[in-house]
């Protein structure tokens, strides 16, 4: 069944509906969890903590960047005004992006996934992989040298990796942040830890942006067929998960693909209202991310 048989434009409008308080909400909730994260290492300040805080901010990286991308669709806040500040200084900026750029780049992807012409093909477009091969993937990423190679980018007016746009705007926001991080961090006698900002970015956060995208479009049915079921998933995410690779409901890829003005904290009710209505009876849905990459990487 075509999403346009089961739910009517009345209702896809009432679902597409913007709301200020939950935009608001979702976005403090976001920086909550980055306070909670410093607040806990500099009470307990070890090596160990140190690199569970790197892993948790990088998860809350991607977070913010998963609202810049809402934000750039217009649909986190009713106000537009808002989304344009609040996703430039709060979400992009933070993780070295600018939110217009970036969105003016991403209808590209929306416009033609499955199609050989969807720009952002090359993030995905080698799965399935070999162990060994994901296996480097990875390591690049722990070790840097992926983020060493988006920053680089920059200089040489290269697109980054996984959709974000690098420009003075973003560099210089994403400098601020830092330096901000550090005078809140200092006043309470931790300045060392705002270090832990700019090392989860270059390790953790391209990491699970490299997990999240690849779940979204590595080794599903048919990459160039025009249905959104064939080209995009959609992954049940474990409460763990939402932690660092599927924040803010990114998991509901597919769902964001068949209405792309449906706002983030609305799509859990609309995947369960699709599914209900029988838009997902020949679709599968991986339960946790292991799942996927079982799919996606083989021998």
């Amino acid at each position: 069944m075509r999403i346009t048989e089961a739910i009517s434009p009345a209702e896809l409008r009432t679902w597409s509906a913007r709301s200020d308080w939950h935009g608001a909400r979702i976005v403090a909730a976001n920086w909550a969890m980055i306070a909670a994260i410093f607040a806990g290492v500099a009470l307990w300040t070890n090596p160990l903590s140190v690199l569970v805080g790197i892993v948790l901010l990088g998860g809350r990286q991607l977070g913010l960047a998963v609202l810049m991308h809402e934000c750039g669709h217009g649909s986190l806040f009713a106000s537009k005004r808002a989304n344009d500040i609040v996703g430039q200084w709060l979400c992009a900026y933070p993780v070295m992006t600018d939110m217009h750029r970036y969105a003016k780049g991403h209808i590209g992807h929306h416009r033609f996934a499955g199609t050989p012409q969807d720009p952002d093909l090359g993030n995905y477009r080698s799965y399935p992989v070999t162990h060994a091969s994901f296996r480097r993937k990875i390591l690049r990423d722990l070790t840097g040298r992926t983020g060493w190679k988006l920053v680089r980018g920059r200089f040489h007016n290269r697109d980054a990796m996984f959709g974000s746009r690098l420009n003075e705007s973003g560099t210089g926001g994403f400098a601020a942040v830092n330096v901000v991080l550090f005078l809140v961090l200092a006043a309470f006698g931790h300045g060392a830890l705002a270090l832990m900002w700019p090392a989860a970015y270059l390790t953790a956060y391209l990491l699970f942006a490299r997990l999240r995208q690849v779940a979204e479009h590595g080794g599903v049915p048919d990459l160039f067929d025009p249905d959104p079921r064939r080209h995009t998933r959609t992954t049940y995410a474990r409460w763990w998960e939402r932690i660092c690779v599927a924040p803010n409901f990114v998991n509901f890829h597919l769902d964001h693909h068949l209405a792309a003005g449906v706002p983030c904290y609305r799509l859990p009710g609309f995947h369960a209202l699709l599914r209900d209505r029988g838009v997902y009876d020949a679709t599968a849905f991986p339960v946790g991310y292991p799942a996927v990459f079982r799919e996606v990487v083989v021998d």
